[in-house]
């Protein structure tokens, strides 16, 4: 049974997403706070985090920051308010895996939550490595030359939809759905600029890409044997 910590500060939403998971079968906690929700999601360890954006003491934000500084990989779906879409972006850029927008339908947020856990619960190993470049999952870290190299969680997400298709031409719109989430508005110069952010840190030569290589007309795919 998958465990789920939502954390929410409207009684009645919260009382609602409770419910809805709990009839679909998972084990639900709720946190009222930002605070509280970072606490509980550090000794509980959920498989998958519901987090609203507007919280007392502690924003979603802040604790979606937290959480990716400290290590913790689990899946964090961000609820936002319609319109705001600042918020969607900032979540994607700290390191929320997707979100939905206020008001929501029951079977939007149930196809969402279940995608994440599918996507968690891939067969994926601990690391994973090519040339001197080590991809640390567990951990969210990426290592090159056994030094950790300084990336954003965005960037680390981008590698790792990599990593995960190993020698697959990946169009700029994959990207996106893997990295990004769904539904953002995220032009294809969005994407290039962060894999050229990327190659400037892996790569030993970025001007002359070998691992992150771009395929005319296409996409990009990662390719470690050369």
């Amino acid at each position: 049974m998958s465990k789920i910590l939502i954390v929410e500060d409207e009684p009645d939403m919260a009382l609602g997403l409770r419910d809805n998971f709990e009839f679909e079968g998972y084990e639900v906690t709720t946190a009222s706070d930002g605070q509280s929700g970072l606490e509980k999601a550090r000794a509980l360890k959920p498989d998958l985090l519901v987090l609203d954006v507007m919280l007392p003491k502690m924003s979603g934000l802040e604790v979606c920051k937290t959480l990716r500084g400290e290590g913790y990989a689990l899946p964090i779906l961000m609820l936002t308010a319609r319109g705001q879409e600042i918020d969607k972006v900032m979540g994607l850029e700290l390191g929320a895996d997707d979100y939905v927008t206020k008001p929501y339908g029951r079977r939007e947020l149930q196809a969402r939550v279940k995608a994440l856990l599918r996507r968690s619960a891939e067969d994926v190993p601990e690391t994973s490595r090519f040339g001197d470049v080590e991809v640390d999952f567990a951990r969210g870290e990426i290592r090159r030359g056994g030094r950790i190299v300084d990336v954003t969680p965005l960037e680390f997400r981008v590698l790792a939809t990599f990593v995960r298709h190993p020698g697959r031409v990946l169009t700029r719109q994959q990207l996106l759905d893997e990295a990004w989430g769904r539904d953002l508005f995220v032009t294809d110069r969005v994407v290039d600029n962060q894999v050229t952010n990327l190659r400037k840190k892996i790569e030993p030569d970025p001007s002359r890409p070998r691992y992150v290589v771009t395929v005319a007309g296409q996409g990009y795919r990662l390719d470690g044997s050369r």
